[in-house]
């Protein structure tokens, strides 16, 4: 029996999404257990880890908009049919993400301490941070071709192939968490030094798997040779991206240095959250991914009213999926937390803040289909640069510094009231999407 075009679609949105959203999900799970294994350690380790992860963060995230780029090339050049360009835009985004790996290496193993510092005042806890960030630096340049050579097979829609080797990378970090942190199997017990050192060693297994499956899988052919770059196109999709999520991730390290000068146990219950809110965003990312690969390549291909249709299925089903994981974050919260050995209080703020997340997820689920895949996967990323510009930097930090310094609301009312900015980001989105001018078919 010959499949309906709905199906057709859903069946594509599961083959991307899915993987995805598993690989996502499978890290998170492991996080759980990291932060479960670094909680036995104690509350400035958690502390520790959570503040060092925002630094890496800010490498994570602009990396992750070259690799946005890369995919907006990629799908859209799939659906030309023009494996030149594909091939030029996969080197091209690498060599870059490179370049910015090298950068924040050097930042990360010159100056952890005075990095650490600009988060938090306690200095206990800036020192901890900052000798797990001297050794998780030595991941960046494996996550620089990580993200590029995801996104490169995701575009072929082999999207397991990713997700292989995420479980290789997670399995190894937790066997060596619980090895180094602990000192078993005759290991010597090196805590949060081992805790860094079984990151780094993950990153570089996922790395090497990723290659083996992008060197057996890559298109070996071209169908013609490429023609003059198109350097004006990239950089207008480039920078907005990085100037975009430049300014969003030094907005979250604002919020982190908000919640930091709160005190070590607001900043320890921001960090056992983060797990929770992986998994949460971890289940519904692949629709993301989706949205900027397969509506990449119906712009690409020149379908316009095709690709706005399935933009809003997608939107769909990203509502229906933030909805059902909000109820299930405000119930399961309470047992949650129990899992690790912290302070009553930390774990009563813990439950607080996952409350207030549950209320605005669904607005974060849906900016980050929208915004993340559909309005980029045109390539007019200027559009989402403003929307997040303003949402972060004239609402979100405002919003948390009132709150937190002038009003001293507790920890969850803060996180509740800048998070408030997700609405407004959303709203503003939608009218930019209406109005169709993010439809862009790229030049060859």
């Amino acid at each position: 029996m010959k499949k309906s075009k709905e199906q057709t679609f859903f069946h594509s949105v599961c083959a991307l999404a899915v993987p995805v959203a598993l690989q996502s999900m499978l890290q998170a799970s492991f996080g759980v257990m990291d932060q479960v294994m670094i909680g036995q350690l104690g509350g400035v380790e958690v502390a520790a880890v959570g503040l060092a992860g925002k630094f890496t963060g800010i490498f994570n995230v602009i990396v992750s908009a070259v690799g946005a780029v890369a995919g907006i090339m990629i799908s859209q050049y799939m659906g030309q049919k023009n494996t030149a360009e594909i091939r030029r835009s996969m080197l091209l985004n690498l060599r870059v993400c490179l370049i910015l790996a090298a950068l924040f290496t050097l930042s990360g193993i010159a100056a952890p301490k005075q990095i650490m510092g600009l988060y938090i005042d306690d200095i206990v806890t800036a020192k901890t941070a900052g000798r797990y960030l001297s050794i998780v630096s030595g991941t960046f340049f494996p996550v620089a071709g990580i993200t590029i050579l995801s996104t490169y097979l995701r575009c072929m829609e082999k999207a397991a192939l990713p997700l292989y080797a995420g479980i290789a990378s997670a399995a190894v970090n937790t066997g060596l968490n619980w090895i180094l942190i602990f000192g078993r199997l005759g290991a010597p017990a090196l805590g949060i030094t081992g805790a860094a050192l079984a990151t780094l060693i993950s990153q570089l297994v996922y790395f090497v798997v990723i290659l083996g499956m992008y060197r057996k899988y890559r298109e070996k052919k071209e169908n013609a040779a490429a023609g003059p770059f198109a350097w004006g196109q990239y950089l207008s999709m480039l920078l907005p991206l990085l100037v975009s999520e430049f300014m969003w991730v030094l907005g979250e390290n604002v919020y982190a240095g908000i919640y930091g000068h709160l005190g070590t146990d607001a900043s320890a219950a921001m960090t056992l959250t983060n797990p929770v809110q992986s998994l949460a965003i971890g289940a519904l990312c692949g629709l993301s991914q989706a949205a900027a690969i397969l509506i990449g390549k119906r712009l690409g291909d020149g379908d316009r009213e095709m690709a706005c249709r399935e933009a809003k299925k997608l939107l769909l089903y990203g509502l229906a999926g933030s909805l059902l994981l909000s109820v299930v974050i405000f119930f399961i919260s309470p047992w949650y937390v129990h899992i690790f050995k912290v302070e009553t209080g930390i774990r009563k703020l813990t439950v607080q803040i996952l409350t207030a997340y549950a209320a605005v997820m669904p607005f974060k689920v849906l900016n980050m289909i929208i915004g993340s895949g559909i309005l980029r996967s045109g390539g007019k990323t200027t559009y989402v640069m403003v929307i997040d510009l303003m949402g972060t930097w004239l609402f979100g930090v405002p919003l948390g510094l009132l709150t937190a310094f002038v009003l001293h609301f507790p920890i969850p009312l803060v996180y509740l009231t800048l998070s408030l900015e997700e609405c407004i980001r959303f709203a503003v989105s939608l009218v930019v999407f209406k109005r169709r001018r993010w439809m862009n078919r790229l030049r060859s």
